[in-house]
C-alpha cells in the first residue's frame, strides 16, 4: 500500500474546523428554536447530526492506520457501515410542517442547515477513502469502490428511512437484518420502492459527489498553475540577486 500521507495535520484541521462550525451554527438554530417556543422538535437532529460525523472520524482513523491491513480493514468496515447517516439527513425533510409560533421559514433555514452540513460531511469522508484506495491500487479500482460505496449508501439509506434500520444492528441484530436484505432481493417485485428508491438516491448522491469532485480537480489544478508561475519568478530573483551581488 501507498504509504504517503494523504491528509496533513494542517489540513485535517481546517475541515475538522470549518465543519464543526457549520454543525454548531445547526444546533445554536435548534436551540433557538426551543427558547422561541419551548417545544422539542427537531432535537432528533442533533443525535443524526452526530451520527453523520463518524464515517468522516472512521475514515481520518482509517487513513492514519492504513499502514496496518487489518486496522485499515476494520476502520474502512465501519466507515462503510456508518457512511448512509451522512446523507441520510436529507430524508429528515418529511418532518418538515408548519408548527407555530416558529415560522416556517425558519424551520426550512434549520433543516437545510443540517441536511447541508450531513452532505459535506459524508461527501468528505468519501473523498477521503477514494483517494485513499486510488493511490493504494490505481484510479480505476478507486473509482470503482467509490462508485459502490455510493450505490451501498443509496441502500443503507433505504433501510434505515423504511425499514427502520440501524448501522448498530449489524452487531445487536445481523440475522435479523440479513433476513430482511435477503427478502428483498429473493422477492423484487414485493419491493420494487426499495430498488427504486436505492436506483434514485444512489444516482442523486453519484452526481452530486462528481460535482464536487470537479471541483477538487479544478482547485488543484489553479494550485498547480500558481505553483508553476511562482516558481520561475522566485528563480528569477535569485538570479537577480546573484547578479547584483557579483556587479
Amino acid at each position: 500500500m501507498n504509504m504517503n500521507s494523504s491528509v496533513s495535520l494542517r489540513q485535517g484541521s481546517l475541515i475538522f474546523l470549518s465543519l464543526a462550525l457549520a454543525s454548531s451554527v445547526s444546533v445554536a438554530l435548534v436551540l433557538a428554536r426551543f427558547i422561541a417556543s419551548h417545544q422539542f422538535a427537531y432535537f432528533n437532529l442533533v443525535w443524526n447530526l452526530f451520527l453523520a460525523w463518524l464515517p468522516l472520524g472512521f475514515a481520518f482513523v482509517t487513513d492514519r492506520f492504513r499502514e496496518s491491513r487489518l486496522c485499515f480493514l476494520a476502520f474502512g468496515f465501519l466507515w462503510l457501515l456508518f457512511l448512509p447517516n451522512s446523507p441520510y439527513l436529507v430524508t429528515d425533510l418529511v418532518h418538515l410542517k408548519p408548527r407555530p409560533p416558529v415560522p416556517l421559514w425558519f424551520d426550512i433555514l434549520l433543516l437545510q442547515s443540517f441536511v447541508l452540513t450531513g452532505l459535506l460531511l459524508g461527501f468528505l469522508s468519501l473523498y477521503l477513502m477514494h483517494r485513499l484506495v486510488s493511490r493504494s491500487c490505481g484510479w480505476r479500482i478507486g473509482w470503482f469502490f467509490t462508485l459502490m460505496m455510493i450505490g451501498l449508501t443509496g441502500f443503507g439509506i433505504y433501510l434505515g428511512r423504511f425499514e427502520r434500520w440501524n448501522s448498530w444492528d449489524v452487531f445487536t441484530s445481523p440475522f435479523a437484518l440479513l433476513s430482511d436484505i435477503f427478502n428483498m432481493l429473493v422477492h423484487p417485485r414485493a419491493n420494487k420502492t426499495a430498488f427504486i428508491f436505492t436506483t434514485l438516491c444512489a444516482s442523486f448522491l453519484g452526481l452530486i459527489y462528481l460535482a464536487l469532485y470537479a471541483l477538487a480537480a479544478l482547485h488543484r489544478s489553479d494550485a498547480t498553475v500558481r505553483m508553476q508561475f511562482q516558481i520561475p519568478q522566485l528563480d528569477l530573483k535569485s538570479r537577480t540577486k546573484t547578479t547584483d551581488e557579483h556587479g
